[in-house]
């Protein structure tokens, strides 16, 4: 998927928490997405950090429905959890080679 498509999606989550948050309270689920500081505005993050965002986001909307309609979409936000953690991975191998690329680069300058 291209970076464009995933602030797409980015996107089109932080509106359906929006509206969700009329309804129901929001804050305890999103306090790590909030903790993230990535909005879909950032259009210079990475693709990879985009991507970690939007599970992570995924994952506060699913808790937020499970939470207020009756514990049934549960299997879902576990689900979604599982990918945070594999986001994550992937989000931390690649600024770590990002940041071994560029210590390589100042030693052969």
């Amino acid at each position: 998927m291209y970076k464009d498509e995933l602030i797409q999606i980015h996107q089109f989550l932080v509106y359906v928490l929006k509206n969700l948050e009329d309804e129901y309270p929001v804050k305890d689920e999103c306090s790590e997405y909030i903790g993230l500081n990535i909005s879909p505005h950032h259009i210079h993050r990475t693709k990879a950090e985009h991507k970690y965002a939007i599970f992570v986001l995924s994952t506060a909307i699913s808790e937020v429905i499970a939470n207020n309609n009756g514990g049934t979409s549960t299997n879902i936000s576990n689900g979604l959890f599982e990918l945070v953690k594999r986001s994550k991975k992937e989000l931390v191998k690649f600024q770590d080679d990002g940041a071994l690329r560029y210590q390589n680069q100042k030693i052969t300058m």
